[in-house]
């Protein structure tokens, strides 16, 4: 640790995949921005589940584990928080944070609703720490690269797009019927895990939805209940035979969208999809050509762009670190990135402003707007056609 360095205190909310995946960003934010001059603490740790807090404890060295979130808050060793917990704890833990003079990092969607995520917003401006959202896709390099050929007319003007979230995690009819799928605790399903994602993807990079139209199913409509008792993370399976329950939020929404700035969009996101394992892309066709990312070769771009309007060659494009932060991560084009590394990126942003004091990154703001596009969605699929998305308040 520098003399000069910033220590700073960190807690984490929720023991599971997510709250690992932050911890272990913390753990090497050194690595890849060794001129932040902050030095990360791992202070406490918090979840209701004895077995995952034991766990992030003995993985990570946390120095104290809380079964009560409130008590990580009270903890004045805490200067920042990560907040994984499920869906419907984002308001009320997000609030708290941010009223106990704490930074936030905080997983989306923040909240099952617009309100939630609003009120999140709001606590975060008026304590006047600073927070940032989970929406990690705008920081691969490969996407910020396709923002920028799009912003700078590569393509001429964009016309029409397409963003895909489709994923099998869900396909399977026996996955136990745990938080996920029941709209007190999940949401809207795919809507708040998937749809958030494609819906700050598209604003990032053609700007805020306008109005849009949409249909949502359920195709595995019982799941089998959670064995009383039992303490369940990710998608574990239940027996064939076994007491089930109704799933009560979507597996799949299509959405056709346009923006403010007129560009038609289709955006379709399934959990249950067989065949596909996390399925992201984001396809911009313009009056010159088309540019295209596919999460799962996130190094790469497919560019079509000159004058030739017919039979124009499409190029395969390997990002380079001109792009991004990929130069932090890989000394060239044609190196491999992971999803991890894309929660690193995210997290020096929230330190940056943290340190700064200037916002950076993801924030609450585009939280609400994904949040209120959801709404949207869910409102046009239970027959009100074509909706307006609000604009976001001044």
């Amino acid at each position: 640790m520098s003399e000069d360095d910033r220590e700073i205190g960190v807690g984490v909310i929720g023991a599971g995949w997510l709250g690992d995946v932050h911890v272990r960003a913390w753990a090497r934010l050194r690595h890849h921005y060794p001129d932040l001059p902050v030095t990360a603490r791992f202070v406490a740790v918090a979840d209701s589940v004895p077995t995952a807090l034991a766990g992030a404890q003995r993985k990570h060295g946390f120095a104290t584990a809380y079964a009560d979130w409130r008590d990580l808050l009270a903890d004045p060793r805490v200067d920042v928080v990560s907040v994984t917990a499920p869906n419907a704890l984002h308001r009320e833990i997000g609030v708290a944070v941010a009223e106990a003079g704490k930074h936030l990092w905080i997983e989306k969607p923040v909240g099952l609703s617009p309100a939630d995520a609003e009120a999140v917003a709001d606590a975060v401006g008026a304590a006047g720490v600073q927070g940032t959202v989970g929406f990690n896709y705008r920081a691969v390099p490969a996407v910020a690269r396709l923002r920028d050929l799009v912003a700078g007319g590569a393509i001429g003007t964009p016309t029409h797009a397409r963003v895909v979230l489709l994923s099998d995690y869900a396909a399977h009819p026996l996955a136990l019927l745990t938080w996920r799928y029941t709209l007190a605790s999940g949401g809207h399903g795919v809507l708040g895990d998937l749809a958030s994602h494609a819906v700050d993807l598209t604003r990032f990079v053609l700007g805020d939805l306008e109005r849009l139209v949409a249909e949502t199913a359920v195709f595995v409509s019982e799941r089998p209940r959670v064995p009383e008792g039992a303490a369940t993370y990710g998608h574990a399976l239940g027996g064939d035979g076994d007491p089930t329950g109704t799933v009560e939020n979507e597996d799949f929404v299509s959405a056709l969208a346009r923006t403010r700035s007129g560009v038609l969009v289709s955006l379709e996101c399934s959990r249950v999809a067989v065949g596909e394992q996390n399925h992201y892309a984001v396809e911009v066709h313009g009056t010159h050509g088309l540019v295209s990312w596919d999460f799962r070769t996130q190094g790469e771009l497919l560019l079509s762009a000159g004058d030739r309007f017919v039979d124009q060659p499409t190029q395969r494009v390997l990002v380079g670190t001109e792009s991004g932060d990929l130069g932090r991560f890989q000394p060239g084009a044609g190196n491999a990135m992971s999803y991890d590394d894309t929660k690193v990126i995210e997290l020096a942003g929230f330190v940056r402003s943290v340190l700064s004091g200037k916002a950076e990154g993801p924030q609450l703001v585009d939280a609400v707007a994904s949040a209120q596009a959801l709404d949207a969605m869910v409102r046009s699929a239970a027959g009100a056609g074509w909706v307006d998305v609000p604009r976001l308040r001044a």
